[in-house]
């Protein structure tokens, strides 16, 4: 495994390497992000960013969400993929927010949590990008890349990934790091074949990685 500087010392080459980047999902509002963020579960940014105009025109706050019904929701989100659970959770979502928390979406991780579709990544991804608090998600392209260059075992779980990218960057450069990560696994794939790999940075972790063992 990479040391604690050197896994730094990579999340900065990748930044240097794809430049300033910040939060793709579309949105007016706290709670039109957050529902952003649930629907693009196992979904691309750019496929929810094609129903969420739609979607917002139609129902833009968590009363009009909360009334609208589900084969109307279900029809405009059907392109994301498993649209049936999404419907369901983005307007039971809304509902809460209304009735149960005064329109206002939680600025902790628990509460939002608790709101349906919501998990731990949900919840760190709004808490950054919505509150600015030093939170990080993981998803598939930062832990494809957090194995891939050694900052962590092949086995390691999303928190796991979380927790040592966390311990080892300065708070105030969470947000850009994740952000930075997603681009970079979309730019490279992480999959190449060792003995034919010409990514250099993906070289060096190997090398780092030989030198610590």
């Amino acid at each position: 495994m990479l040391k604690d500087d050197q896994i730094v010392w990579a999340i900065r080459q990748m930044e240097k390497d794809i430049g300033p980047v910040g939060p793709s999902l579309d949105s007016r509002t706290p709670f039109q992000y957050l529902v952003s963020v649930i629907l693009s579960a196992q979904a691309t940014d750019v496929s929810v960013n094609k129903v969420t105009p739609i979607l917002f025109e139609k129902y833009p706050e968590p009363k009009d969400l909360m009334n609208a019904d589900i084969s109307d929701v279900e029809q405009i989100i059907k392109s994301v993929g498993l649209f049936h659970n999404k419907a369901k959770n983005i307007v039971e979502t809304a509902r809460i927010v209304h009735e149960e928390l005064n329109d206002v979406v939680p600025e902790n991780r628990t509460g939002i949590m608790k709101l349906p579709g919501a998990g731990r990544k949900t919840a760190n991804v709004v808490l950054s990008d919505v509150f600015n608090q030093a939170t990080f998600a993981v998803d598939t392209h930062v832990s494809a890349i957090s194995k891939r260059l050694h900052f962590v075992d092949a086995k390691a779980n999303p928190l796991q990934v979380e927790r040592k990218i966390v311990s080892v960057m300065p708070p105030e450069e969470l947000h850009q790091a994740h952000h930075t990560m997603i681009e970079y696994g979309r730019k490279y794939s992480m999959k190449t074949d060792p003995a034919k790999e010409t990514n250099q940075l993906i070289l060096d972790c190997d090398c780092l990685n030989r030198a610590s063992e």
